[in-house]
């Protein structure tokens, strides 16, 4: 198998984060290498970082690549430390350097959003919908919801000064927040995008709703009640609903967890490790590990990795039952993270497979219809 170079560059520039929220794939599940992490990416390690992707785009001659700040909480890192990475990154690369950072927002003032304006970063951020909804899970750790930091936040970067900044807002579903008054809370803000995130889990560590001996859809029901509005009105860019129309029109989806596109995803932690998915912490301990490091390893040694090959192998690297069935090539299997089982490894359907068959053919039912084509 030809193997395709990773494009996405995950940098964990801070480990730790200001926010205490209760599902967490980073803190709260399975894998707790955080707390040997350095605290920030030293300077000595930006700059390896900066070299290796260099020379990946050069060996791959790549005309562009996306860098995308995370943690932890990447603001913690400090704008100095970030400026200086991005200008080094765009000095060094031979490629046009597209850079967001994903936050919980809290940290997000008017100064911080000039630097990062001048540096041309687009702004994700993490809100689960109104006050009640966000404030259940993100929380400070002294219990402090954070919702008003975010919408203070939020103001900021939906205003004129800062609006083309501004990338979209990431909210992970709870089936206890009413799905259209989450949905109008998110509208409120008037994003370019949003991002519906199902939580983080397995077939051995289960999500709400997906426990053994569950039955019923409630993921797909929750998110099928926003696509009705979204599909009617089309108030902002919904980017699962979007990739999965486009999927039923005969396009092929472009985002991680849908369809069978290699992934070109790759991260590297604040000490220099590089690894897989960083929500593979949600697995097992160790399941996102390497032992590459980007002092002595190039971004090449991940890309032959078998764990690259089980995220690079489409409709070979599924269980039989997706391999079989109807949505394959617009599901993809799910998410790879969603498929472990700690008997089978990667080699299932995943853990949320009954609601995404529902979601997809719900929505290419209503598409068809919609275009007077026979479902097939």
């Amino acid at each position: 198998m030809t193997m395709v170079p990773f494009r996405q560059f995950v940098l964990k520039v801070h480990s730790r984060c200001n926010l205490a929220c209760d599902y967490c794939y980073v803190y709260e599940m399975n894998d707790q290498s955080w707390r040997h992490q350095p605290r920030r990416m030293s300077v000595t390690t930006m700059h390896q970082v900066v070299e290796r992707i260099a020379e990946h785009v050069d060996a791959h001659r790549l005309p562009s690549l996306s860098l995308i700040l995370h943690g932890g909480e990447p603001l913690l890192a400090g704008t100095g430390f970030l400026a200086a990475l991005i200008r080094r990154l765009r000095e060094r690369v031979p490629a046009q350097v597209d850079v967001s950072m994903q936050t919980n927002g809290t940290l997000l003032t008017r100064e911080r959003l000039e630097v990062l304006a001048g540096l041309d970063v687009r702004i994700g951020v993490s809100l689960d919908g109104d006050a009640g909804a966000t404030d259940r899970h993100r929380r400070f750790a002294n219990g402090e919801g954070s919702h008003h930091h975010v919408d203070r936040a939020l103001r900021l970067l939906s205003g004129e000064r800062f609006r083309g900044m501004f990338a979209g807002l990431l909210c992970t579903i709870d089936l206890r927040s009413p799905p259209l008054a989450t949905y109008e809370a998110l509208l409120a803000y008037a994003p370019p995008a949003v991002d519906f995130l199902l939580p983080h889990g397995t077939w051995t560590l289960p999500p709400p709703g997906r426990g053994a001996g569950t039955t019923g859809t409630p993921y797909a029901e929750w998110l099928l009640a926003i696509f009705e509005r979204w599909y009617d009105e089309a108030e902002t860019w919904v980017r699962l609903f979007g990739e999965i129309t486009q999927a039923v029109l005969g396009g092929t989806p472009a985002v991680e967890g849908l369809g069978l596109r290699p992934s070109t995803v790759v991260v590297v932690d604040t000490d220099g490790s590089i690894k897989q998915l960083d929500s593979l912490a949600a697995a097992h301990a160790g399941a996102a590990d390497l032992d590459l490091h980007v002092a002595t390893d190039a971004f090449d040694a991940a890309l032959s990795h078998p764990l690259t090959g089980l995220r690079q192998g489409g409709a070979d690297s599924l269980a039989a039952v997706c391999r079989s069935c109807p949505v394959m090539r617009t599901c993809g299997g799910g998410l790879f993270t969603h498929r472990y089982h700690q008997n089978g490894g990667f080699m299932n359907p995943s853990v949320y497979c009954p609601d995404l068959l529902h979601l997809i053919t719900s929505i290419r039912s209503r598409v068809s219809a919609d275009l007077g084509w026979a479902v097939q």
